[in-house]
């Protein structure tokens, strides 16, 4: 997974790496079938949303490696923006560019964008129902007056600025979604919210634990033991309903 990489924990910490390394990269990796790309996307975004950005940096080649192209990587940590903030996710974009660059790839990449400044809200809030269902048609001029705008601003950045965007498709924006939640914790309501979404637009149950299975080693047993909670109420919701 790690062609010519040299950890200097081998020298100062060598029996910690190799339990750390016979769990996470041995019997984690081969506990499921999940596909290596899905794997490291996930990865990468639970990274982003525990603000792991050394072993991002570690990471992102062997992502490279196991075909997540440059587009995708640069569109998840794009998306964080929305979910963790510009300024947890700046350090991270200097890192893709970093990284990319020493690998030979010329920045810009191509853009992704398909919105225009006119019907951003409209893209976005088709969106949203793509996503959770026509019951989001009108969600962006509902609430309270003094913080309608915040519900107008989910349609027309969050989800138009940043899901019709082309490079990913709305299942894997769903799913990095999740580990961004998952990951930075505290954030229960809404991972259940987009666990339901999750399991609505094909990524069911079985997947998303297969999902919290492969990030636990990067975010620890108490938020993926958290997560797994919202997917089990997420699930019974959904069958009740």
């Amino acid at each position: 997974m790690f062609p010519g990489y040299h950890s200097t924990f081998l020298e100062t910490d060598p029996e910690f790496i190799e339990w750390f390394d016979n769990f996470a990269f041995d019997e984690v990796v081969n506990h499921d079938d999940l596909d290596d790309r899905m794997r490291f996307m996930a990865i990468l975004a639970a990274l982003l949303g525990c603000q792991g950005a050394d072993e991002f940096r570690a990471i992102m080649p062997t992502a490279l490696n196991f075909s997540v192209t440059p587009v995708e990587i640069k569109e998840i940590v794009y998306q964080a923006t929305a979910y963790l903030g510009i300024g947890r996710i700046f350090p991270f974009l200097k890192i893709t560019n970093e990284v990319l660059s020493a690998k030979g790839i010329s920045l810009p990449l191509p853009p992704q964008a398909t919105t225009t400044a006119e019907n951003r809200c409209e893209a976005g809030t088709q969106a949203q129902v793509d996503i959770f269902g026509e019951g989001m048609r009108d969600f962006w001029q509902s609430g309270p007056e003094e913080s309608r705008h915040i519900n107008y601003w989910l349609a027309d950045n969050c989800f138009s600025d940043y899901y019709t965007r082309t490079g990913l498709d709305y299942r894997q924006r769903e799913m990095i979604t999740f580990c961004f939640l998952a990951a930075q914790g505290g954030c229960e309501p809404q991972l259940t919210s987009h666990t339901a979404a999750n399991i609505k637009i094909g990524n069911d149950k079985d997947f998303l634990i297969k999902v919290i299975s492969q990030c636990l080693p990067y975010i620890g047993y108490p938020r993926s033991l958290n997560v797994l909670n919202c997917v089990n109420v997420a699930a019974k919701q959904l069958e009740n309903n």
